[in-house]
């Protein structure tokens, strides 16, 4: 079967399809016929080894030090249940699933999975280019609003990055908790932010983002563009500020939040079973609909990593899986 492997860390010329062993699965898990699985920024900074700040170290620590433990590339995907292992009762061969892989090699073929990870059953609304575009993006943005900022309806969220693999999620999710939603994006991008439904689109270009009230209880901020300091400015006194990307600014100013009325919180979400229910919840009752960048073919896969490292995309960009080998 085709899969998607690196054998060293670089740029995305290291990546490769080629042919590997079919798995088969084990107890616990279900074997996918994968049919698209999305690139996001976790893939090609693993792929890279370029992990943001003080991530460096525990980054190569756990992927590998000098070369990558888990040749094996991909996280999201989208397929059909072909087989499932001893005592797995989950899923029936023939069930389409969409899910979050945390181990990797997703971007495959056939790819087995334990069956209770972050897997979901699709909607029926869904192709599956569709379905592979969302678990990254949708989950975090669902776990960091939900989770650690606890919003709530009537709340005001500022979102930074709002049209990037994230940010859309986060503009969508946001309004389903009945938040009113402001969304920082690039010029070319004001409309499809509005599209998402955010109330107030402002662009980065022209507005100083240092003038803005400090009328907001959530900062979230998927791209990298505020500083603590400045996430001071915008936030009411028992604001919380949540930065996807963090370095030691960010962690030295942790240490002032017992000093301070505007808080600042640093976590990674974990993919888990129960969000992917939600995630699938809300695509079902249409609060929830996922953005694609750009489609390509599993041979493409290298422009498809380029295209996400330039952190220029509009939503996800997605690598067709099915029918690879043909």
């Amino acid at each position: 079967m085709k899969a998607l492997t690196y054998e060293r860390y670089g740029g995305p010329e290291v990546v490769r399809v080629e042919d590997v062993d079919a798995p088969s699965p084990r107890d616990g898990e279900i074997l996918i016929r994968v049919h698209a699985s999305a690139v996001n920024t976790a893939d090609w900074r693993i792929r890279a080894a370029a992990f943001p700040g003080i991530l460096a170290i525990p980054g190569r620590l756990m992927f590998g030090i000098f070369s990558p433990r888990n040749p094996r590339l991909g996280s999201e995907f989208a397929g059909v249940v072909e087989r499932v292992g001893p005592s797995a009762r989950r899923f029936k061969p023939g069930v389409r699933v969409f899910g979050m892989a945390t181990s990797g090699g997703a971007t495959a073929e056939l790819f087995a999975v334990p069956e209770t990870g972050a897997i979901a059953e699709m909607p029926a609304s869904l192709t599956f280019e569709e379905a592979a575009a969302v678990p990254f993006g949708a989950l975090c943005a669902l776990v960091f609003l939900s989770d650690y900022a606890g919003l709530k309806p009537g709340q005001k969220v500022l979102i930074a990055g709002a049209s990037g693999g994230v940010g859309t999620y986060a503009v969508q999710i946001a309004k389903a908790l009945g938040a009113h939603v402001t969304g920082v994006a690039g010029p070319e991008s004001q409309d499809f932010v509005a599209s998402l439904g955010a109330d107030v689109t402002i662009d980065y270009r022209k507005t100083d983002l240092t003038a803005l009230e400090g009328d907001f209880d959530v900062v979230i901020d998927t791209y990298g563009m505020i500083s603590p300091r400045l996430s001071r400015n915008l936030l009411v006194e028992g604001g919380l500020f949540l930065p996807l990307n963090f370095g030691l600014r960010e962690i030295g100013a942790i240490f002032l939040n017992s000093f301070r009325t505007r808080k600042i919180r640093l976590a990674v979400n974990e993919d888990r079973m129960d969000d992917m229910l939600r995630i699938a919840d809300l695509i079902e009752a249409g609060k929830l609909r996922p953005v694609i960048d750009s489609v390509y073919p599993l041979a493409e896969a290298a422009r498809a990593h380029r295209q996400v490292e330039a952190r220029h995309k509009r939503g996800a960009v997605v690598l067709r899986i099915e029918g690879a080998s043909e």
